[in-house]
């Protein structure tokens, strides 16, 4: 009955953003990153670089759409995600964003139209110039993931703890601490093309990754 709800509640604020603003000129976003590996929360998952597309309509605040990541290497730590948020303006810097995501993993033996092959995931945002504050609560896997974040001109400054699957015992702990940047490579007067990094600990399991990836997009 759960799983149930949050589909409709999915269905229903996708109709209701498609008909938001509808003159404002191409709401639609597709892309795709390529990251050298695909690093979630301070966790590494599956091996080698990951190619990560993204589909999504964004209008008058909402946004509706779908996230996955595949690695080059078959179809290990394969990731198709269903999501919706919605943004509010506090101020002249400031924001709230409420998520809503259903995680899905196609390489799981659980067929797609059965309970136990979802995760549904809430999550709040909260944006203060400088800081942004996120909390999130999986539902099904029961984890909690609380990160704060600073930008300092250039860099991104990032410490997060959570329990369950992001820590070694389960035990609520930091699990992921680094620090991260976004540059653009120049092509031409008109392309660009955004390039990102991070160095991420994951001070419970005492893993350490560098990822850097390039992002391809319509917008």
């Amino acid at each position: 009955m759960k799983k149930k709800i949050i589909l409709f509640a999915f269905a229903l604020t996708s109709i209701f953003a498609i008909n938001v603003n509808a003159q404002e000129k191409n709401p639609w976003t597709v892309g795709v990153d390529i990251y050298s590996s695909y690093v979630w929360r301070g966790t590494k998952l599956g091996t080698g670089p990951a190619l990560q597309p993204t589909f999504k309509y964004n209008q008058g605040g909402f946004t509706i759409g779908g996230w996955g990541s595949y690695c080059f290497n078959g179809n290990e730590a394969a990731e198709s995600d269903l999501f919706t948020s919605y943004a509010v303006a506090l101020g002249k810097s400031s924001s709230l964003t409420f998520n809503l995501t259903d995680y899905y993993f196609p390489g799981a033996t659980a067929p797609y139209f059965t309970g136990t092959s979802h995760f549904f995931e809430p999550q709040v945002n909260l944006a203060l110039g400088k800081v942004t504050l996120t909390g999130a609560y999986m539902f099904n896997a029961k984890d909690t993931y609380l990160e704060a974040d600073y930008a300092a001109g250039p860099i991104t400054l990032f410490a997060a703890a959570g329990d369950g699957q992001y820590t070694k015992d389960a035990s609520f702990n930091f699990c992921n601490v680094g620090i991260k940047s976004t540059m653009a490579i120049k092509i031409n007067d008109h392309f660009s093309i955004p390039v990102n990094g991070a160095l991420v600990l994951n001070p419970s399991t005492e893993q350490f990754n560098v990822v850097v990836g390039i992002t391809l997009a319509n917008q």
